[in-house]
């Protein structure tokens, strides 16, 4: 298994980066059928088939964490490159 650790600063209120968070989720949830969960309002859920992860949301940072299965493995550069972009996008 392969595993993605990504840490990103971001200068959000808590409210704000909430609300980015759910509507990055609602596209995973749309795009590859992925299932989230919050855990109170700093930790979101996140899993379907060949990957399971969470979101943490921190005053300042965010932490992206996922395992990827055997075959979802084989592209974690790919994965973790459009992970960066989309929160470079929505987190600056």
């Amino acid at each position: 298994m392969s595993k993605i650790d990504i840490r990103h600063a971001h200068s959000l209120a808590p409210n704000q980066a909430h609300q980015a968070v759910q509507e990055v989720a609602d596209k995973l949830s749309e795009r590859f059928g992925m299932e989230y969960a919050w855990d109170g309002d700093s930790t979101l859920h996140f899993n379907r088939s060949g990957v399971d992860g969470h979101i943490e949301l921190e005053p300042q940072q965010l932490r992206v964490t996922a395992q990827l299965g055997f075959l979802l493995g084989a592209l974690k550069g790919p994965i973790e490159a459009e992970i960066r972009r989309v929160l470079d996008e929505r987190f600056t």
